[in-house]
């Protein structure tokens, strides 16, 4: 049900307030005193752009270049694709082995094989890690 009161305007200055006080003017929202000026209240003007830095440390946006992308690689997509690679790898010259003649005397040949993608998986991962770092060293001279 609505009420038979219509409702206020929105854009009517409240009663009571002059225009110096209303939040457009740059009130810092609090009525209760008139001569606030707390700088953490909202809408307050900053008199320093660097208030509460300490000498060492500098705002984001005076260092960086937002027109430059570095293009860093993902260390995890890389080392899950080495890995990845040296299981396939593995397991293609496990098992071409273990099929040979050569392996006929083998006593237990899953010991072999699992030796050998192991060891395969170690190999692609560490390649995968060398170029990761070397595509991120690249991306920084850029």
């Amino acid at each position: 049900m609505s009420t038979s009161t219509p409702d206020p305007d929105v854009n009517e200055t409240p009663t009571g307030l002059d225009a110096a006080s209303t939040p457009e003017a740059g009130s810092t929202g609090s009525t209760s005193t008139a001569g606030s000026t707390d700088p953490t209240t909202f809408g307050a003007p900053r008199d320093d752009a660097n208030q509460g830095l300490r000498g060492d440390e500098v705002e984001i946006e005076s260092v960086i270049d937002p027109t430059t992308v570095r293009r860093a690689p993902r260390y995890k997509a890389f080392f899950l694709t080495g890995a990845l690679a040296g299981i396939v790898l593995g397991l293609a010259v496990g098992i071409s082995w273990l099929v040979s003649p050569a392996a006929s005397g083998v006593l237990k040949p899953g010991v072999y094989l699992s030796v050998i993608v192991l060891g395969a998986t170690t190999l692609t991962t560490l390649v995968a890690g060398a170029l990761a770092i070397w595509a991120d060293k690249r991306s920084l001279r850029r």
